[in-house]
């Protein structure tokens, strides 16, 4: 396992993302809840589960680049919303990977509620940049 410095990416620091575990083959984060983070109905923000579902793609397409490569961007991404997370609670995403070639990597990271349900799925590509 790699240790992560959430720290290199400003946008998932100010969101509150902390790093469970990160490797070649698996990166766990945890996200807690606040009410900024919510629709009017106390929910987390279908754009912040994408956020968070994003920061951990992008770290785990980063600990896997080719030699050479110099960092990594998303090309797509695409969640499907699955369940609510209230405020207050905390978000577990993991993220482990569909296909890793030279040039791009596709990601899936689950994202589940304090109580295991699902919140959302998503799927992203991240390609390798400076080959």
């Amino acid at each position: 396992m790699t240790a992560f410095d959430i720290s290199i990416i400003p946008f998932a620091k100010t969101m509150g993302v902390v790093v469970l575990e990160a490797s070649r083959d698996k990166v766990v984060g945890a996200l807690a809840v606040t009410r900024e983070m919510c629709t009017t109905g106390g929910t987390l923000h279908g754009g912040a589960s994408m956020a968070f579902a994003d920061s951990l793609g992008a770290i785990a397409g980063y600990l896997a680049l080719p030699e050479g490569a110099t960092g990594t961007t998303t090309l797509e991404s695409k969640t499907n919303f699955l369940g609510a997370a209230k405020a207050g609670t905390t978000v577990t995403g993991e993220t482990t990977p569909v296909h890793r070639g030279r040039r791009t990597s596709v990601w899936q990271t689950r994202i589940t509620g304090e109580d295991g349900k699902p919140v959302a799925l998503v799927i992203q590509t991240q390609m390798a940049l400076g080959l």
